[in-house]
């Protein structure tokens, strides 16, 4: 069995973790496709795809999404469940006996939920946001930075809908998008359709968190990511959140949005747990694992209950989003986060989200970037 240490510091805290680590594993050969200019014109061509399509396959609708919250709404997302990556606080309103308590948004996935309402969504209708964020406890690398942009979006759904098949069949349709955005962009920017890199997967290939640990049952979480998209190059992992037979979740994942514990089937009909899970496909670019999207059928009244108990959060019931669902204020859905940086740097073939975004890097990483040409944006 792998080392404890390898698989508890694999749950959470995003990043390779190291600036030597980033040295060997960037690559040396790399040769940009385009030039920065070029790659901005490719980079919105590709968002205004996503966008438009991601309405059509979805039936969704642009809105606008909030950069700062107030702390007491509770509808900030804390990304995992340790309370390792708080979000940035700050004090506003000038004049007020008693200034407002507010936070950057690290993501507007509760406040989606709670939009579905505000802008009158029946079931069968959503939502999708052009959502920024500041993610201070990030460690920054090739492909995580400190500000995150997302389409961040969520649909309103009926208590039928909520299986696997849903599940799946929303996934599919975000695949077609995505894959269709790469073959949109390549025929417009042929410079993009090289022999050096494969072409974009066809087939999103499904599995259980469950099944890979089985799969792999030595390898850290990542590990086991790394190895099965090396079989499969894009692949949707199910069940990230849920305590696996080895005593860790596949990824600690936070317990009040996502539905991780509902029981399911598998296709074979052995069970399984979850309603949620990740777009992972391999980066021919950085001969890496790639994180394109979480997303998942978000949690009921009970199953919200039942994942806070497990996690030890149950105090979250008293905030006025836990309470929405507790009183049924806000309707069952489904939503998730596309990053779009990283959607943009699997599909414009780069090395560093650098390139495709404009963020604060640290010198030691810059350099390390410039002796292996790439140019990262500042």
């Amino acid at each position: 069995m792998a080392d404890k240490m390898d698989k508890t510091a694999d749950l959470a805290g995003p990043g390779v973790s190291t600036y030597e680590e980033v040295e060997k594993i960037l690559p040396n050969d790399y040769e940009p496709l385009q030039t920065p200019m070029e790659r901005m014109k490719a980079l919105y061509d590709v968002k205004r795809y996503m966008e438009d399509n991601m309405c059509k396959e979805l039936n969704l609708n642009m809105v606008q999404v909030p950069l700062i919250v107030s702390k007491d709404s509770g509808v900030n997302d804390y990304l995992d469940r340790d309370g390792s990556r708080t979000p940035i606080e700050f004090k506003c309103g000038l004049g007020l006996e008693k200034p407002i308590e507010a936070q950057v948004v690290q993501a507007a996935t509760k406040w989606k939920r709670m939009a579905l309402k505000q802008f009158d969504c029946k079931p069968g209708e959503g939502l999708i946001t052009d959502m920024r964020a500041v993610r201070k406890d990030y460690f920054l690398d090739h492909d995580h930075s400190s500000y995150v942009d997302q389409w961040d979006w969520e649909k309103t759904i009926k208590p039928e809908d909520r299986n696997l098949d849903y599940l799946k069949d929303t996934v599919r349709k975000i695949w077609k998008v995505i894959r269709g955005a790469g073959m949109f962009v390549q025929e417009k920017y042929p410079e993009l359709r090289t022999d050096k890199y494969p072409q974009l997967p066809e087939e999103l290939v499904f599995m259980h968190a469950e099944d890979l640990l089985a799969k792999y049952p030595n390898l850290p979480r990542k590990a086991r990511e790394t190895a099965i998209l090396k079989e499969h190059p894009a692949v949707f992992i199910i069940g990230i959140g849920y305590t696996l037979d080895d005593g860790y979740p596949h990824e600690m994942r936070a317990a009040d949005y996502d539905d991780w514990i509902t029981e399911t089937k598998s296709e074979d009909g052995r069970p399984m747990h979850g309603l949620n899970g990740d777009i992972l496909v391999w980066n021919p670019v950085t001969h890496r694992r790639h994180e394109l999207t979480s997303m998942g059928i978000r949690v009921t009244k009970d199953t919200l209950k039942l994942q806070l108990k497990e996690t030890g959060q149950e105090d979250f019931l008293n905030l006025p989003y836990h309470q929405a669902i507790l009183n049924d204020v806000i309707p069952l859905s489904i939503g998730g986060g596309i990053g779009q940086a990283r959607t943009y740097m699997y599909l414009l073939r780069t090395a560093h989200l650098g390139e495709v975004t404009v963020t604060v890097w640290p010198k030691q990483l810059k350099e390390i970037c410039s002796a292996r040409n790439i140019n990262v944006l500042e």
